[in-house]
């Protein structure tokens, strides 16, 4: 039985070759509807009925980094259907013009740690930075920078979840590409707010692994 309590663990259940996900911790909230692939990626090539067709144009594709959160009803919208032109007269997709009238948005990234909102929505050919947030019903139509909250339709900056110098300081440390062992060891320093004592540590994990070796 479904319920908002749990939760679809996305390497477990996603098929489409043009998803890559980097890790095994992203999950999506699917309580409400009939899960990722079928619900939220819309418009991608290679689900079970586009997996048959000979693609006409290089697809785009979507990227998910590690320990993403994807809120309930969240749409992300990719390039496989985008043939209106809007430079063009008519905005009719026309069979026998459909080769020119296509697009490409380009690639679509969530990267590590980010948070997709609730019923938020998200363009093709976007980039939501390492941790951050889109709030709620938000449609996001271009880039998020990394610790950043968005929000509102066309999505805008809302506030910095931490300072520059600490997020430089942050992103500089590449947490989500540690081995998963040393994530663990440092996770209550991760899941705090003090640089300082994050850096010192990783510095100090490093360095005893070292005179291991």
């Amino acid at each position: 039985m479904k319920h908002w309590s749990k939760m679809e663990m996305l390497h477990e259940t996603v098929k489409n070759k043009n998803i890559f996900l980097k890790g095994t911790h992203s999950y999506y909230s699917d309580a409400y509807d009939d899960g990722f692939e079928k619900s939220v990626v819309r418009y991608l090539h290679g689900d079970e009925v586009s997996s048959q067709w000979e693609p006409r144009w290089e697809v785009d594709k979507l990227h998910i980094g590690d320990y993403v959160c994807i809120g309930a009803e969240a749409v992300i919208l990719m390039g496989g259907n985008h043939t209106h032109r809007s430079d063009w007269f008519s905005l009719y997709p026309f069979m026998d013009m459909i080769e020119e009238s296509y697009q490409s948005k380009g690639a679509t990234y969530l990267e590590d740690g980010c948070w997709i909102g609730m019923r938020a929505m998200v363009m093709p050919g976007v980039r939501v930075g390492e941790g951050a947030i889109v709030a709620a019903n938000s449609v996001v139509t271009r880039d998020v920078p990394p610790y950043t909250v968005v929000g509102g339709t066309p999505a805008k900056p809302i506030k910095q979840r931490f300072s520059p110098e600490t997020t430089e300081r942050l992103l500089a440390l590449s947490i989500y590409d540690w081995p998963e062992v040393k994530f663990n060891a440092l996770k209550k320093l991760i899941c705090a707010s003090d640089i300082d004592a994050l850096e010192l540590a990783h510095r100090a994990y490093d360095h005893n692994q070292q005179a291991n070796l």
